[in-house]
């Protein structure tokens, strides 16, 4: 096994280790760095004014078919549903994935009866996924952001406008800070780099950015917060390190169907292993179970 490597902590939070992204983009006080961050990449096709959080827990319709657990699932103003997904590790099928918690997402929109009175008329549905550390597309591609819809392959007119893709491969996004021209641009250099920063450039002093940087800022989380972040971090760290020697050795084939087959338990883990953390901390249940999501039996037993 290589050398383990262990993560430094900077002035700002990592945005794409699973609780930062959650409580920069995820809480009611922030929705508008969501909202801002949205509307840059629609471009125009789309103009969010509000959003309102949806459990990020989505029940199948029976028992056996289990849940789909989103990072973050909201509510646009008119109806519509946008989930936001960040993708750190490599998987063979996630745009099988993608596809199945759409589709949950429209399936779920048909009433209990009455069908005729509602006649099909759906919301819209749009994914937007944040891939860190793989790609979508052949590596020969320079491409970083792929907009995805159902269209006439003959034609490339749009069949349908209310269902849509969004990857964004940041791994082949390598702009420098000279090379940013639109906010879109800025955002995802944030993303990327923010936590290798030691203060807001000049070019980002915008009132929307100023407050991003001000809520990443290491020294304002609160004590609990602080936790669940170093736990968050190390978390994504350890299987970096994992991950790295596996395919070091040729396991990659392997490798992937086990990160597809744990996807879904991994997010379950990385909340178990903070919400201990808390507890050796002394923190008390009522307050792990807010910040982590599990329940109280499901704290006590750990």
């Amino acid at each position: 096994m290589p050398d383990k490597i262990t993560p430094g902590l900077g002035k700002y939070i990592d945005p794409l280790v699973d609780f930062a992204f959650k409580k920069i983009f995820g809480s009611e006080p922030n929705k508008d760095l969501l909202i801002a961050f949205l509307n840059e990449v629609f471009r125009g096709r789309k103009h969010i004014i509000d959003l309102a959080y949806d459990k990020n827990e989505h029940h199948g319709d029976i028992k056996e078919e289990g849940a789909a657990i989103f990072d973050l699932l909201c509510t646009g103003d008119d109806g519509e549903k946008f989930l936001i997904e960040v993708q750190r590790g490599r998987q063979g099928y996630f745009k099988e994935r993608s596809l199945f918690y759409t589709s949950r997402l429209i399936s779920d929109q048909a009433p209990k009866g009455r069908r005729t009175e509602w006649a099909y008329k759906l919301s819209g549905v749009y994914l937007v996924a944040l891939l860190e550390d793989f790609t979508l597309q052949t590596e020969k591609s320079t491409e970083y952001l792929h907009h995805i819809c159902l269209c006439n392959i003959e034609t490339g007119e749009v069949f349908y406008d209310k269902l849509g893709y969004t990857y964004i491969e940041l791994r082949k996004f390598v702009k420098t800070e000279g090379d940013l021209e639109t906010d879109l641009d800025k955002w995802l250099y944030v993303l990327k780099n923010m936590s290798h920063m030691d203060k807001i450039p000049g070019y980002l002093r915008k009132p929307i950015f100023e407050k991003l940087f001000n809520i990443a800022e290491y020294t304002n989380l609160t004590k609990e917060e602080k936790t669940m972040y170093d736990s968050s971090l190390k978390y994504k760290w350890d299987n970096k390190n994992v991950l790295d020697y596996a395919l070091k050795e040729g396991f990659e084939k392997g490798i992937e169907k086990g990160i597809e087959k744990g996807i879904e338990k991994g997010k379950l883990e990385e909340a178990k292993e903070i919400a201990r953390e808390m507890k050796k901390d002394g923190l008390p249940i009522a307050q792990i179970s807010k910040f982590t999501k599990l329940s109280i039996e499901e704290i006590e037993k750990l």
